[in-house]
C-alpha cells in the first residue's frame, strides 16, 4: 500500500520532466514537424526545405495561422526562408511551360490598370524609368561583341487577386469618405505584388542566353506598333505579407554577375570582364550609380555597380560590418548560406539567379493594432541600432534601385544615419499631399497609391474628358517630387 504514492509521485515528475522537454525545444521539434519545417534555432543554419525541390512542385510557403510568423518571436532565418520558397513558387514551371507568375497573376500598370495582352502576348513591356528617380538603365554593349550600342532595362508588375481586390476596396471607402485617408487599413495576408526587369536577347551573348529565363513580350515601336521580342529576366522583387507583418516582406532576387560589388577595403570597384551592366576596368567613387537629371544619364555611363553585397553595409577601408538594427554576420551568413542550399538542389534555368537579401520590420510581441500603429508612426527606414527594420539595411536591387543605392553624393559621406533600402520611398505618407494628406499602412504600396490618386471622383466636365491621362502624368510628378523630398531629407 505505501508504494502506490511513491509510483503515483514517480509519474507525475516523469510528466513534468516530459513537458518541459517539449516546450523547451518547442520551435526546433515544430520546425522539423510542422507545417513550414521551417528552421526555428537561431543557431543552426539557414538551410533551405528539401519539400521546395523539384522546382516543379514547389508549394506555396506557409505565411498565416500555424505558419512560422505566427508567434511572438521570430528568428531572421524564417524571412529569408519565406523569400526563397515565394521565388520558387512564383517561378515554378507549369504545364504550359511558363512559370507560374506569368500565368496566374495579372500584369498592371505602375497605377494598377490592367494590361490588356498584345499580339496574344500576356507580358506587355512599356515601362522604362524605374532604375531610380526617372532613371534608365542601358546594358553595357560591349557585353556582346561587335554590338555598338546597349539595349533599355524594361519593367512589369504583377499582382495577386487578394492584394487587387483588397486595393479596388480600400480605394472605394477612401475616395467615397467611408474611410479616412488617415487609417490603420492593411492588406490582408497573402498579398503580394512582383516587381520584374527585363532586357532584350540582344543584350546578352549567344553563348549565355541558355542562363537566362528566356520569354516573348510584345513592345510598342517608335511608329506605335506592337512587335514581339525574346526578353530575359533580370531581376524580381518579391513582395508579400505574412501574418503579423503588414509592413510587407520586401525581398529581391537577381541574375548572378551582371555587375561587381564595390570593394570597401580597396574603395574602389573592379571587373577584369565586360559584364552586362559593367564596362571592363576599375572605378571609384559614386559616378557609376548616380544619375544626372539634367543629363538624362549616369554619371559615368555602363559602370553600374553593387555598393553592398547581399544590401548589407560595411565601413570604408576597414571592410568591417557597419553596426545597424540587424545584428551581423548573421543576416549576412544566412543569406549566403541559403543561397548555396538551393544552388546545390536547382537544376532548371532559375539556378542562375540569387537572393540578394530581405527587408521587414520587428513586430514581435504587437497585435495586429499595434503593429499598423507602428508603421505610420515609426521611421520605418532607419537602420539606427534602436531601430526596428530587420534584414539587409541597405537593400537593394542593380536593375531597379541602381541609381537609389544611396543618396549621398560621395561613398565618404554615407554612414548608419543614411542608409538606402525600401522603406526610404515606400512610406506610410500618402504622396498627394495637395488633396489628400494622410497616413496608412496601405500607402507603402506604390501601385495602390497611384490606383488611389487616379480614380478619385471628379466632376464629369467637358474639360475632364482625359482626366484620367491627366492624373496619371499627376502621379508620375508626384511620385518623382516625393522621391525628391525623401532625396532631400536623406541628404542632408
Amino acid at each position: 500500500m505505501k508504494r502506490k504514492p511513491i509510483i503515483i509521485l514517480l509519474l507525475v515528475v516523469f510528466i513534468v520532466a516530459a513537458v518541459s522537454i517539449f516546450f523547451l525545444n518547442k520551435e526546433k521539434i515544430l520546425g522539423k514537424a510542422g507545417v513550414s519545417g521551417y528552421a526555428k534555432t537561431a543557431a543552426e543554419p539557414c538551410e533551405c526545405e528539401a519539400s521546395w525541390f523539384p522546382h516543379e512542385q514547389t508549394p506555396p510557403p506557409a505565411e498565416g495561422d500555424g505558419s512560422p510568423f505566427d508567434t511572438s518571436s521570430t528568428t531572421n532565418c524564417i524571412f529569408h526562408q519565406w523569400s526563397w520558397q515565394k521565388f520558387l513558387w512564383v517561378t515554378k514551371p507549369l504545364p504550359s511551360g511558363n512559370p507560374l507568375f506569368l500565368d496566374s497573376l495579372d500584369v498592371v500598370s505602375p497605377e494598377m490598370a490592367p494590361v490588356a495582352p498584345q499580339l496574344g502576348l500576356k507580358l506587355v513591356l512599356s515601362s522604362i524609368n524605374q532604375a531610380g528617380p526617372e532613371g534608365v538603365l542601358v546594358s553595357n554593349a560591349k557585353f556582346v561583341p561587335g554590338k555598338t550600342a546597349g539595349d533599355t532595362v524594361y519593367y512589369s508588375i504583377h499582382v495577386n487577386k487578394i492584394l487587387f481586390d483588397k486595393a479596388i476596396i480600400a480605394a472605394s471607402e477612401i475616395n467615397s469618405g467611408k474611410v479616412p485617408y488617415s487609417n490603420l487599413e492593411t492588406f490582408p495576408v497573402g498579398a503580394f505584388e512582383l516587381k520584374v526587369s527585363w532586357i532584350s536577347t540582344d543584350a546578352i551573348p549567344k553563348e549565355k542566353i541558355a542562363e537566362y529565363f528566356v520569354t516573348k513580350a510584345a513592345f510598342k515601336n517608335k511608329q506605335g506598333q506592337y512587335v514581339a521580342k525574346p526578353v530575359a529576366l533580370l531581376g524580381m522583387h518579391v513582395v508579400g505579407v505574412v501574418k503579423n507583418h503588414p509592413e510587407f516582406i520586401w525581398a529581391t532576387f537577381e541574375h548572378k554577375e551582371m555587375a561587381p560589388v564595390y570593394d570597401w577595403k580597396s574603395n574602389s570597384v573592379t571587373s577584369a570582364k565586360e559584364m552586362l551592366l559593367y564596362e571592363s576596368g576599375t572605378t571609384s567613387g559614386l559616378k557609376g550609380i548616380k544619375w544626372n537629371k539634367k543629363g538624362k544619364k549616369p554619371l559615368e555611363p555602363y559602370k553600374a555597380f553593387v555598393l553592398y553585397e547581399y544590401g548589407v553595409p560595411k565601413v570604408i577601408t576597414t571592410n568591417a560590418y557597419m553596426t545597424t538594427s540587424q545584428a551581423e554576420p548573421a543576416n549576412f551568413d544566412n543569406i549566403n548560406t541559403i543561397n548555396k542550399c538551393v544552388a546545390s538542389k536547382l537544376t532548371d534555368v532559375f539556378k542562375n539567379y540569387f537572393y540578394n537579401g530581405s527587408i521587414w520590420l520587428n513586430t514581435d510581441g504587437l497585435t495586429p493594432a499595434q503593429q499598423a500603429k507602428t508603421i505610420v508612426k515609426s521611421n520605418i527606414s532607419s537602420v539606427l541600432p534602436d531601430s526596428l527594420a530587420r534584414g539587409s539595411a541597405n537593400l537593394a536591387n542593380i536593375t531597379m534601385e541602381t541609381y537609389t543605392q544611396t543618396f549621398k553624393d560621395s561613398i565618404h559621406k554615407i554612414n548608419v544615419g543614411n542608409l538606402a533600402n525600401c522603406f526610404s520611398c515606400h512610406q506610410s505618407q500618402n504622396f498627394d499631399t495637395i488633396r489628400g494628406i494622410g497616413k496608412s499602412p496601405l500607402y507603402l504600396s506604390h501601385v495602390f497609391e497611384s490606383y488611389l490618386y487616379t480614380t478619385k471622383p471628379h466632376p464629369a466636365t467637358a474639360k475632364n474628358v482625359n482626366l484620367k491621362a491627366k492624373r496619371i502624368e499627376e502621379t508620375k510628378a508626384l511620385k518623382l517630387k516625393q522621391f525628391e523630398e525623401v532625396f532631400a531629407r536623406r541628404n542632408k
